[in-house]
């Protein structure tokens, strides 16, 4: 058995490795194959084109919307908000846009190994 940990907002931190453009995130845990923090994005913002290599991803909407594209030629899209759930699938090129007017947060989970944030040029043609 462990000890349960607390993690205060001041305690969070910019996590190592590859970032995108658009988006904040702050790492809470990451260890043995999980990542759980929070991240913001600007209102009117589209983050870089990327993936989570291994990591399957899980956000919960806090606040906002975000509106993510993907799939060949980037070209597919949903928006989720405020309430909403979100899974990313492990290697899923896409790129998260926020709408104009507010900004977005979410709480994010990954699960899987290696990299969290591999950045790549755009989406596969299709």
């Amino acid at each position: 058995m462990g000890d349960i940990r607390i993690v205060k907002p001041s305690d969070l931190a910019e996590p190592p490795g590859a970032s995108t453009p658009g988006v904040n995130r702050q790492v809470a845990f990451a260890d043995g194959g999980r990542w759980v923090g929070y991240a913001t994005t600007n209102p009117g913002v589209k983050s870089g084109w990327h993936h989570h290599g291994e990591h399957d991803t899980f956000i919960y909407m806090l606040r906002g919307a975000i509106e993510l594209d993907f799939g060949p030629g980037g070209v597919s899209q949903v928006t989720a908000e405020a309430g909403d759930f979100i899974h990313v699938p492990l290697g899923t090129v896409h790129r998260e846009g926020t709408p104009p007017g507010e900004p977005a947060a979410m709480v994010v989970v990954r699960v899987g190994r290696g990299p969290a944030v591999v950045p790549v040029e755009g989406p596969e043609s299709g």
